[in-house]
């Protein structure tokens, strides 16, 4: 094989794998006359790669940050408050950015008609050493319901480790390689919409 058949080759499958998702229940066909969503996020017992738990995650961090108890506290407030700081912003905004003509737009705006879940089961941070990074990666089930009742639920997707848009080469900041990957999450799922319009 030559050097391009070798380098596409890597290119379909790199972009394959970020493609992921399994359909859970309902029909992307189905979404096809909504043109808004609420948006609303669960992280409850999401896990943390490489961790028993969140809870252990973040003790582990905050007990390397110990000799700097300011530090240790600023993480822990830090990985929370990225949450609707960083990584919601992201995800809203991608999404929009997707349908340029305003076919489909996402909120958080609870008067609509339809809402948008999207529950974080799975979440790697990524790292930036300088002389090396990785891009953080996030897996997720994506629920829409109807807003005055959750119960009836239209469809439910899980995406599987998809891996975050780079923020930048040397982006140290964590909570920005985590709102990458959310960026990129709201990316895939407006493709896979994009395709019943």
């Amino acid at each position: 094989m030559n050097k391009i058949t070798i380098l596409l080759f890597l290119f379909a499958v790199t972009n394959l794998s970020a493609q992921r998702f399994k359909l859970i229940s309902g029909k992307l066909e189905d979404l096809k006359d909504i043109s808004e969503y609420n948006v609303t996020f669960d992280y409850s017992n999401q896990e943390v790669n490489g961790f028993e738990s969140e809870e252990a995650f973040l003790k582990e961090k905050m007990d390397k940050r110990m000799h700097k108890p300011e530090s240790a506290d600023r993480f822990k407030k830090d990985w929370f408050d990225d949450r609707e700081n960083k990584y919601e912003p992201k995800f809203i905004e991608s999404f929009n950015k997707r349908f340029k003509a305003g076919e489909i737009k996402a909120a958080k705006n609870p008067e609509t008609k339809y809402t948008l879940i999207v529950k974080t089961t799975w979440i790697y941070p990524g790292y930036n050493v300088g002389v090396g990074a990785e891009p953080a990666k996030v897996s997720a089930i994506i629920t829409v319901v109807e807003t005055q009742n959750a119960s009836k639920s239209l469809l439910s997707i899980e995406f599987d480790k998809v891996i975050g848009i780079e923020q930048g080469q040397f982006e140290f900041d964590q909570g920005f390689r985590i709102a990458g990957a959310y960026e990129k999450l709201a990316k895939n799922l407006a493709m896979q919409l994009k395709r019943f319009l």
